[in-house]
């Protein structure tokens, strides 16, 4: 336990705000145990085994080869300090050869001095400027901890994590991608790409707004529904994917951002599960397009799947919680390799669509993760369709980053700059013509679309978006609470001209003076009785005017509200009346089972601070939450 000692230690000298941070970085694996109450509670969790098997995939080549290293030292000298029992004899039965497999010098560490394990990585010069810099990230993620003496401490179970693996000797500074070039040097270089990775981000993301928009209000109109055994029927992907205007992969990709981001939530009814738009959502609808895509984006960066990727036997689908712990770090791998690159003018480092990629970008990937690149079964189509994800989100365009997907790489929580600059603001009016369209040339604010979709139906949208009025569109306006009047006063206002074609005008006078020449009457029960006296006493009677009851027969009322509690309000006013079932039967009523559902908890952004200053035995602020996990 000295090892949780000098880390406990180490925790105890930083500020609330470093701890703060440190607890903010590693909030995902430590969300899957429970909140800490004290700082050895802490430190156990940090260097548990499940808790480092997922921060070390986050670790490049020199902070990963530091801590590989500082762990085979630390075990040989405990193994020298405390040697373990004799290997077992040839034939010993399963008990036996377990017992020396996980015997005390096979887990436990010894202090290392630092100047041990720069001596055993053999840097010098600028490399052990690296090699000392990478040792300062690890103390400061918690992966190592110093000693009084200064001497290095790592997790009892580094060793079992990395001794698999062989990471090469220790490399300074990430490789620089090299395109690959089969045919020789004299293979004949393409021309330089006539529009810019600057150019490609702003239509990705201008085409993605628009893909994004509708498929989330397709799924507002109708929810899709999941199979029993988990994520999307083809079916439903097929009929989103055609609502959306995208492809089926691309479909399946926005789906998983969009329940990643909390736009979408699977909810279970009587008729099953069904994925349909949250709170936020409606939220979503006001923001500027630009900072619609920032929650969709961020969610990619830490979505545990490739959603465009479909292990070789496996039925695609969408809306499943993904286990590919992998791919955060894959992507950022990807990303920084690409950072790197100018935009390609010969063999493109990486074609979106291609299915492969170069050998050379994941060679330099690998520098960045080496846990998570080649290191993982099929890595180049892992990769590939990584790359292609990347490309349709406007990350990555020519071979290289986009200033868009720089953003990402830096900071995926801080977008909004980024995006304000590809793509325009809303526009709040459009251009009428005689010829029934309305014309948006742009994206059109969440109200300019409500009202022309509520009295037009949407014909096409490319760079411009256009809606078609019809009889039936106009009509279905009028069901909505319009008149002629007010449906034509709105309409004017979001003219840019502040008029209307004289066409239009008489399509909606005309839809207007047929509309309403029958009606339906709302009822959500009927009650019936051979007594018309009954019938008008029950009409007048003041106790129960909630009911709002209307006389449509000398036999029968309506009310408002449904059977129940029709009944509850009859009861409630001296009355006895039967429940009488579709059939004209009496039916047996019994008492309803009541279920609530529990509200979700939300996550405070200062739940961390909070919690550091319990740790640290650090009054809380005025104004700041009790410290309840890591936030």
């Amino acid at each position: 336990m000295e090892g949780l000692d000098t880390l406990t230690r180490s925790l105890a000298r930083r500020t609330p705000e470093q701890l703060a941070a440190l607890l903010t970085r590693h909030a995902e694996p430590l969300a899957r145990r429970p909140a800490p109450t004290e700082l050895r509670g802490l430190a156990s969790a940090l260097w548990s085994y499940e808790t480092l098997h997922h921060l070390v995939l986050h670790l490049d080549h020199p902070r990963l080869k530091v801590l590989a290293t500082a762990a085979r030292i630390s075990q040989e000298r405990a193994a020298q300090d405390a040697p373990g029992p004799a290997a077992p004899a040839p034939g010993a039965d399963y008990q036996s050869l377990m017992a020396h497999r996980l015997s005390f010098a096979q887990l436990a560490t010894a202090p290392v001095p630092p100047e041990d394990v720069l001596a055993a990585l053999e840097a010098t010069g600028a490399a052990r400027d690296a090699a000392e810099s990478a040792l300062r990230a690890l103390y400061d993620d918690a992966l190592a901890a110093p000693t009084e003496d200064g001497a290095v401490v790592v997790p009892p179970r580094t060793p079992q994590l990395l001794a698999a693996h062989d990471f090469g000797p220790f490399r300074a500074e990430a490789p620089r991608p090299v395109p690959d070039d089969p045919a020789g040097a004299g293979t004949p270089v393409s021309a330089v790409p006539a529009t810019s990775p600057h150019d490609e981000s702003r239509a990705a993301a201008a085409t993605l707004a628009a893909t994004a928009d509708r498929l989330l209000a397709s799924l507002a109109t109708q929810p899709a529904a999941l199979r029993k055994s988990g994520g999307l029927a083809v079916r439903e992907i097929k009929r989103l994917a055609k609502a959306a205007g995208a492809g089926e992969p691309q479909t399946r990709l926005l789906l998983d951002l969009a329940l990643a981001a909390g736009l979408i939530a699977l909810t279970r009814t009587p008729a099953g599960i069904t994925a349909l738009p949250t709170g936020a959502y409606d939220d979503w609808l006001a923001r500027p397009p630009g900072q619609r895509l920032a929650p969709l984006l961020a969610a990619w960066s830490a979505l545990w799947a490739i959603p465009t990727h479909t292990p070789f036997g496996e039925t695609p689908t969408a809306l499943v919680r993904g286990h590919d712990r992998h791919a955060p770090a894959l992507r950022h791998a990807l990303l920084a390799t690409l950072a790197t690159a100018p935009p390609a003018a010969g063999a493109p480092l990486a074609t979106p669509g291609a299915g492969t990629v170069p050998p050379g970008l994941l060679r330099a990937a690998d520098w960045h993760r080496p846990l998570a690149v080649t290191a993982q079964p099929i890595a180049e189509d892992r990769a590939a369709h990584t790359l292609d994800e990347a490309a349709y989100l406007g990350l990555v365009a020519h071979g290289t980053l986009t200033p868009l997907g720089r953003a990402l790489l830096t900071d995926p929580h801080s977008l909004d700059e980024s995006l304000a600059d590809l793509l325009p603001p809303l526009l709040e009016q459009a251009h009428f013509q005689a010829d029934l369209t309305a014309v948006v040339p742009g994206r059109p604010t969440a109200a300019l679309a409500a009202l022309l979709s509520s009295a037009a139906d949407r014909e096409s949208e490319e760079h411009a978006v256009t809606w078609r009025f019809t009889p039936a569109s106009v009509r279905r306006a009028l069901d909505t609470g319009h008149t002629a009047g007010t449906l034509l006063d709105d309409l004017t206002r979001a003219s840019t001209t502040g008029a209307l074609p004289q066409p239009l005008r008489y399509l909606v006078r005309d839809a207007a003076r047929a509309h309403g020449r029958m009606r339906v009457l709302p009822a959500a029960c009927c009650i019936r009785s051979d007594d018309a006296t009954l019938v008008k006493e029950l009409a007048a009677h003041r106790a129960l005017g909630d009911l709002t009851l209307r006389v449509i027969a000398p036999t029968v009322l309506v009310s408002s509200r449904p059977p129940a509690a029709t009944l509850d309000a009859l009861r409630a006013a001296g009355y006895a009346p039967a429940l009488e079932s579709d059939t004209g039967t009496t039916t047996v009523e019994r008492l309803p089972a009541h279920r609530t559902t529990a509200p979700a908890p939300t996550r405070d952004p200062q739940a961390p601070l909070a919690l550091a200053r319990r740790l640290l035995g650090r009054a809380p602020q005025p104004g700041e939450p009790a410290a309840t996990g890591a936030g």
